[in-house]
């Protein structure tokens, strides 16, 4: 079982944080301090970003417990360029850490926080409990999707919250339509999954090792498309395995719910998705949000389920339709 002890989350993604700033140039990001030292990377608002930034973003976002690469990936006659991840800690690395569960709103700025941070702001008090994870940390990293770079007013909420100094703070951020939101986004495949069996009423914890891939979609004309792509590429071309220590009972039945398919919003472009719901990401079936196909194994029994399948004519439709 992925135990709650501390494992220095925001110690590793600042090291990360530390090799992007130092290399800045080769990474495509700018970097800025706010008043008070807050750092900035800026990997795709106005920087240029790119693959390497992307899968630095998602070092960071899983507290250095994520293991990025890319891939070709094959789906049905289509080919595409993807990314793969794995951890050997997922419910802290994926849940306690990569899960953008930390909607920051100060005024008429808003983005989703995702990365170590979260564990030692703990705003998301049942999920924090249910995964009995904390952290406490000299230095903290937030990863912020959003077109908009952090004001001084979001500095003193996450300080607020943290009860870090301003100093000791970095954000990286990256708007969905670029390429470093693309690459950082598919990478939340294993993730989706995780959080769609917490949804269940599943114990995460008991996850032992998880790894998956996804395609990397070009990028968008604007955010909203982008948000349609980047979803559907998990949704109907997302692969995740997960090693559960769990009843074979329990993985067959998990196995015909955690798929994407197990939702009654399945089967057309997220983007269509989105508009029939009038842009209200909370009218849309939260069963939707997960891999495409997804394998349960029981260390136990060395049984595999399966569940799921992937769509290649959805996923085309929205990437090049």
């Amino acid at each position: 079982m992925d135990s709650g002890m501390n494992r220095g989350l925001n110690a590793r993604a600042a090291d990360v944080a530390d090799q992007l700033a130092a290399d800045a140039a080769t990474y495509g990001v700018n970097v800025r301090t706010l008043v008070g030292g807050a750092r900035v990377i800026d990997a795709g608002i106005e920087a240029t970003g790119g693959f390497g930034a992307g899968l630095a973003m998602v070092r960071a976002c899983m507290g250095g417990l994520g293991h990025p690469s890319f891939v070709p990936l094959s789906i049905e006659d289509d080919s595409y360029h993807g990314v793969h991840v794995w951890t050997d800690h997922p419910s802290t690395a994926c849940m306690a850490s990569q899960y953008a569960g930390w909607a920051l709103q100060v005024g008429d700025y808003f983005a989703m926080g995702s990365g170590p941070l979260r564990a030692v702001a703990g705003v998301e008090h049942e999920l924090f409990d249910k995964l009995g994870y904390s952290e406490q940390t000299e230095r903290g990293v937030l990863v912020l999707e959003t077109r908009s770079l952090p004001t001084d007013a979001v500095v003193t909420l996450v300080t607020e919250r943290t009860g870090l100094p301003r100093g000791a703070i970095t954000f990286i951020v990256a708007p969905t339509a670029s390429v470093a939101g693309s690459v950082q986004i598919s990478a939340r495949v294993i993730e989706t999954g995780l959080h769609k069996m917490d949804v269940l009423g599943f114990d995460v914890r008991l996850v032992t090792h998880a790894m998956g891939s996804a395609p990397i979609p070009p990028v968008a004309k604007n955010d909203l498309r982008a948000i349609g792509r980047t979803n559907d590429c998990i949704l109907y071309g997302g692969r995740a395995r997960y090693t559960v220590r769990a009843d074979d009972a329990t993985l067959e039945e998990l196995a015909t719910k955690i798929p994407a398919s197990a939702s009654s919003d399945y089967g057309t472009p997220f983007y269509q998705i989105f508009e029939r719901y009038d842009r209200d990401f909370y009218k849309i079936d939260k069963l939707l949000f997960s891999p495409g196909e997804v394998w349960l194994t029981s260390p136990t029994t060395g049984r595999t389920f399966h569940g799921g399948r992937l769509n290649a004519g959805v996923l085309r439709e929205s990437l090049y339709g």
